[in-house]
Parts: structure tokens; sequence; C-alpha cells
């Protein structure tokens, strides 16, 4: 599996980030849903990568950066082919990795409080990550689950 930044101009990643943005509308209602479209996964302070291999799209995660010390995780999304094979296990090591890398202290993120976003949770939590109050912009939402994770 190579990671590799990517100028989100390719057709694989505009479908991936479709079938994100579909999966949200489909669990989330519209004021909760935090994913951005490509228009704004291309703004400077995110940063973002896509996972392939023999030439296929596996998945996909960004990092933005909320200060000089603090990371957001963003659209964290595995091809719908290729789930449970360890992509997102994978991304979630490089974004940390970049993270540290930066200085970050503190890396946070957040996702659907909803059954369908469990196995994100579980990830995340597995990772070391901790349920926290909301950050940055975000305000209290029962279809949110705010997580973070000192570096």
């Amino acid at each position: 599996m190579e990671i590799k930044a990517d100028n989100l101009t390719g057709p694989e990643i505009a479908r991936l980030i479709g079938e994100h943005l579909q999966g949200m509308e489909l669990h989330s209602p519209p004021e909760s849903r935090h994913a951005l479209n490509l228009e704004g996964l291309r703004k400077p302070d995110i940063t973002f990568w896509s996972a392939w291999e023999d030439g296929e799209l596996l998945g996909c995660g960004a990092l933005k950066e909320l200060d000089r010390q603090h990371g957001e995780i963003k659209s964290m999304r595995t091809s719908a082919a290729h789930l449970r094979k360890g992509v997102a296990k994978r991304m979630l090591q490089h974004i940390m990795e970049e993270a540290k890398r930066r200085g970050y202290r503190r890396l946070s993120l957040e996702t659907g409080s909803m059954k369908a976003f469990e196995p994100a949770r579980s990830l995340y939590a597995s990772f070391g990550f901790q349920t926290c109050k909301p950050f940055a912009e975000y305000i209290e939402d029962p279809n949110s689950v705010f997580m973070t994770k000192d570096l």
C-alpha cells in the first residue's frame, strides 16, 4: 500500500469523496454533517492523502491544522471494495506520524454517534483516542462524538 499526498483532481478521488458525502447524508442530519467536499479539502490548512495499491484507490484521509499544536483528522474513508483490509488503520498511523512530525501536541476528530460510525469509533479508541468535549468550532451535538489524543 502506498500513501501519497493527493491534489484531489483525479476521478477516483472525486468518486470516493462523493461516496463519503453520500454516506454522511444517509446517516447524519444536515446540521450534523461536518464532512468536507473537494473544494473544502483543498484549503491550505488541510493536507490530503490517498492510499493506492496496484493502481487502485483504497482510501483517503486528511489532516487539518487547527493551530500550531493541534490537528484534526478529516475525511477518513475506505473504498467499499477494500473494507476490513487495514486501510483505515494504516491511514490513521500515517496521519498520526505526520501530526507528530509537525510538532502537534494533540490530535482530535469528530465522528458520528450512530451505529454506522461504530467501526470508526472503535478504530480511534484502539489507537488511544478518548471522547472529549467539542473542540475548535464544533458545538455539543447528540449526533456527534468528539475524540482526542495527546501526542
